[in-house]
């Protein structure tokens, strides 16, 4: 197997595991933290906005962002382009749609939670902060959760299609 193809690989399963990160969160996490209180979902999506970040969740999320533009340049055929322009698809809609959106629309949204100080906060306050943050988070969650689909989809279809030099063995 070619260094190139070992590349698809790697970025079809760096892409799947946010894919399946974000649709866990969709299916579960979202629909169980709407349920608690305004105290208890704000201090819960502090908690797990906080322990996001670590070098597992950043190995995949910003290995994704670097592994599928090196599989498109690298998987690159003038004579056969279906496959390029498939990751060079995924490249975008991850680019813009799940990385652009995290990183312009839901960090900066974590990072206003994340200063809010809880214990000292009214239930007026707990409330308005709640909905501050709640409907447009999960709002841009879904695009972002959408975008990395379709990433995964194309990322998927360029290692089945079988081109000339690109063929995967």
């Amino acid at each position: 197997m070619s260094f190139a193809n070992i590349t698809l690989l790697a970025t079809a399963f760096t892409t799947a595991l946010i894919a399946g990160l974000f649709y866990a969160w969709s299916c579960s996490v979202i629909p169980g933290l709407g349920k608690l209180t305004d105290a208890n979902y704000l201090s819960a999506m502090q908690s797990m906005n906080r322990e996001i970040l670590n070098p597992v969740f950043f190995m995949s999320f910003m290995g994704t962002l670097f592994l599928l533009p090196l599989t498109t340049w690298l998987l690159y055929n003038p004579s056969a382009p279906l496959r390029f322009y498939l990751l060079l698809g995924a490249t975008i809609a991850y680019g813009i749609g799940t990385f652009g959106v995290t990183i312009f629309g839901n960090v900066p949204l974590n990072n206003a939670l994340d200063a809010f100080h809880l214990q000292s906060a009214s239930p007026e306050a707990l409330s308005q902060q709640r909905a501050l943050f709640e409907k447009p988070w999960n709002q841009l969650h879904a695009i972002r959760t959408i975008a990395n689909a379709i990433a995964l989809i194309l990322v998927l279809l360029a290692y089945i299609i079988k081109q000339d030099a690109a063929k995967i063995e």
